[in-house]
């Protein structure tokens, strides 16, 4: 048998290298091991995220925040109600130059990734990794969006996966046009606005459609950090960021370098801080938000609801400027009250200029009157500042209304000083008047009366100072205004235009007016003893109203005066209502005196004519009663037709012959003064159209001796009127049938002369007043 050939002996490894040899297989095993469960621990953490990744159902149902917004009847924006400032457009309704923007600002390859860019990332990776933290964020358009729906702006990575999964999904579910639909309405841009339409409005006052490429760069730049780059607030960084924006514009081929010179050297126009409505009514938005907020609650807020008023913009500029000047120049002939204010200003300039502008900050500018502070102060000059580097220097008659403050005789209370905060008020020509805030009210309302479309609505003389609508919410008593009704009334009982009524004194038994003895009188004290009624309420003799009421009783002419509309609850049944004792608001009282205007038609005014939803669906539409429409019929033709004579003798040669300036025959109606002169109304009407003014003040005291209702709201009706009638033709009455005419009066057919009541108190007449009550037959009532 062969022997087997030997085999070599092994050589022995060293046991220093089996030990090495170990170790790097060990230090190879773990980083690889824990790569692998990382990876395995990675795919699962992504598959659960992905599982429980919210729904998209918030993109592909989008129901965008949109604000309520209140319009005039001709489609402008008078009011804005909601959180969020939104204005939905739809891709293709955004200009190119807005998309370029936006694009080469945030994500100039959106349209090539796959809603995560690569590059970006990788960019984003290195600068975070030498920064030692998280300082770029690499987000896409895509990114940003599922960010703005889903997320929080947290900077941690687990939320930047999920951002990045969201992404993914978002790009898989939508087209691109649509997530970029989507991102331009979405994105928040400071100032409450959401979305670069609203954000247009928000910092340059103008649609979309209208932006430059200069302006587009400003608002792209808004999505990084809008506080940090609102123009508004930091206009320098602003800048900044718009010239960083137009280079990348440029580098992407979205300027040629001619426009992108442009851009650069174009003179931007911010909004001011407080941008104005072209349409200035914000009692009316301010009332069209609280009808509709009793219809749909507080969903009104953000379901982009569109509440159209009846509002006549005309109407209203001519409604706000009347009230104001009527306001202004009753505040000017009461004098100057004293400063609003007066604070320390220090003799270093720099700390003179920190107390001025603390003193701004607490007094807003109203309309035309401006805060300032006085810095020098003398009988012929006035140096005040507005908190900017010029003062304004005041002389002439700048100083007038103020005069008698700048001697050394002026009381303390009412003398400027330095540190005087004051309002001035510019002239027109570049100077200055100091003028002051009047504390005066009024408030003023107009209604077409076929219809009862209001056209106009002025709640008070400063929204902001303050909201009380007195249009609505002020119950004030009417006075010798409410007087037709109680005419009406007596000319249903027999009482002619023509029945002679005494103009005397009475004296009034105190279970007759529920209270005490009552003694009233005529505005003027005057007494012309008998005259005819038309004249009466031409005239506004008290004595007149209160026999006419005596003698067809309060409680019939309580009952009578609610086919009107007026609450019986506020008109007791006294002699008292004769003289317009009861309460009223300018709202009651305008659908009231319609009533003469119109024929004898109730019709109730209203402010809203449609409620639509965002995308201009119907939702509520006003359905007003008509003129001609014999339900809503509420008083005889015919009386309608004497009362609208008699209150058109009140303009002819009564207490509103002021009225005569506008040169028209087609006007009536009736001033009213309450007593001590606390109230002062005029309520009138042509044909068409109605109009109540009322003045006074919040808390009642007296307007002063000589101030009466045709001389303080009669003014603001005329000035109104001027506007609102020009171009509107005259509207002769037609006399209806059961009417007849004699000796230049008008007369029911069943009660001409010879049938109706030919007079009243006449035997009384040469009674002195305050004779004793029972030495008066017939005298006391």
């Amino acid at each position: 048998m062969p022997a087997r050939k030997a085999r070599k002996p092994r050589r022995k490894s060293s046991p220093e290298k089996s030990v090495w040899l170990r170790v790097a297989l060990a230090a190879l095993a773990i980083p690889a091991t824990l790569v692998a469960c990382g990876a395995l621990v990675g795919a699962l953490s992504l598959l659960l995220l992905n599982d429980r990744l919210p729904s998209l159902d918030a993109m592909l149902d989008y129901r965008p925040r949109i604000p309520l917004r209140v319009y005039a009847a001709d489609g402008q924006l008078i009011g804005e109600f909601g959180e969020e400032r939104r204005t939905f457009v739809h891709i293709e309704d955004v200009p190119q130059v807005m998309k370029n923007a936006v694009l080469a600002a945030e994500d100039t390859r959106f349209f090539e990734h796959i809603g995560v860019d690569p590059v970006g990332v990788a960019r984003a990776a290195v600068t975070n990794l030498f920064a030692g933290g998280k300082e770029q964020g690499a987000s896409t358009i895509t990114m940003q969006l599922a960010r703005e729906f889903f997320l929080s702006n947290e900077r941690t990575y687990t939320r930047k996966i999920v951002e990045i999964l969201l992404a993914l999904r978002i790009e898989d579910t939508l087209s691109k046009e649509q997530i970029f639909e989507l991102y331009l309405n979405q994105i928040y841009l400071g100032k409450r606005s959401y979305g670069f339409a609203a954000a247009a409005r928000t910092y340059f006052d103008k649609p979309l459609s209208q932006l430059s490429a200069a302006e587009a760069a400003v608002l792209a730049g808004l999505p990084k950090a809008p506080s940090r780059f609102n123009p508004m607030v930091n206009p320098a960084r602003a800048i900044e960021r718009q010239r960083y924006i137009l280079g990348r514009m440029r580098e992407s081929g979205f300027l040629t370098q001619a426009e992108y010179q442009a851009a650069m050297t174009e003179r931007l126009v911010f909004s001011p801080a407080r941008a104005d409505y072209a349409v200035q009514a914000p009692y009316v938005a301010e009332l069209a938000r609280q009808l509709a907020f009793d219809l749909y609650h507080q969903d009104v807020y953000s379901a982009g609801l569109k509440v159209y008023t009846t509002i006549d913009p005309k109407h209203q500029a001519a409604a706000n400027a009347a009230l104001e000047k009527g306001i202004v120049e009753y505040d000017r002939r009461h004098g100057f009250r004293g400063p609003e204010r007066v604070i320390e200003l220090p003799a270093d300039p720099r700390a003179a200029d920190d107390a001025v502008d603390a003193a701004l900050d607490e007094h807003a500018d109203i309309g035309n009157f401006l805060a300032a502070v006085v810095l020098e102060a003398d009988p012929k000059r006035v140096v005040v500042s507005r908190g900017d580097d010029k003062p304004i220097e005041i002389t002439g008659n700048g100083l007038k209304f103020v005069a008698s403050a700048l001697g050394p005789r002026a009381a303390a209370s009412r003398r400027l000083v330095r540190g005087s905060v004051v309002r001035i008020s510019p002239d027109g020509d570049g100077s200055y008047r100091i003028s002051q805030l009047p504390e005066v009210q009024a408030a003023f309302v107009s209604m077409d009366t076929h219809d009862g479309a209001v056209r106009a609505l002025v709640g008070g003389f400063d929204f902001e100072r303050n909201r009380f609508n007195r249009v609505v919410q002020a119950w004030r008593q009417p006075g010798s205004s409410f007087k037709p009704f109680i005419y009406s009334a007596a000319l249903e009982k027999g009482f002619m235009t023509s029945t002679i009524v005494n103009d005397a004194p009475v004296l009034i038994d105190p279970a007759r007016t529920g209270g005490q003895l009552w003694d009233p009188r005529n505005y003027d004290g005057k007494y012309e003893g008998p005259m005819p009624l038309h004249l009466g309420l031409a005239k506004s003799k008290n004595m007149v109203s209160v026999r006419v009421l005596d003698a067809i009783g309060p409680q019939y002419a309580r009952d009578y005066v609610s086919r009107f509309g007026f609450d019986p609850e506020r008109h007791p049944a006294y002699l008292t209502m004769a003289l317009g004792a009861g309460a009223v608001t300018p709202w009651r009282m305008v659908e009231a005196i319609s009533v003469f205007a119109n024929g004898g038609y109730r019709i109730e005014p209203y402010l809203i004519s449609s409620i639509t939803d965002s995308n201009g669906r119907l939702l509520a539409s006003a359905r007003p009663d008509h003129a001609g429409d014999e339900a809503v019929r509420v008083i005889d033709e015919r009386n309608a037709f004497l009362m609208d004579s008699m209150l058109r003798d009140v303009v002819r040669v009564g207490t509103a012959t002021r009225a005569k300036t506008l040169k028209r025959s087609d006007l009536a109606g009736k001033t009213g003064t309450t007593n001590d002169s606390i109230d002062a109304w005029f309520a009138g009407y042509q044909p068409s159209l109605a109009a109540v003014a009322w003045v006074g003040f919040d808390q009642p005291r007296k307007l002063g001796d000589r101030e009466t209702g045709g001389g303080l709201a009669l003014p603001i009706w005329i000035d109104y009127m001027a506007t609102a009638l020009k171009g509107v033709p005259e509207e002769p009455k037609q006399m209806p049938d059961g009417v007849v005419r004699i000796d230049g009066q008008f007369y029911l057919a069943e009660t001409r002369p010879g049938q109706g009541i030919a007079s009243l108190g006449v035997a009384d007449e040469g009674l002195a007043p305050g004779a004793e009550a029972d030495r008066i037959r017939d005298q006391v009532f």
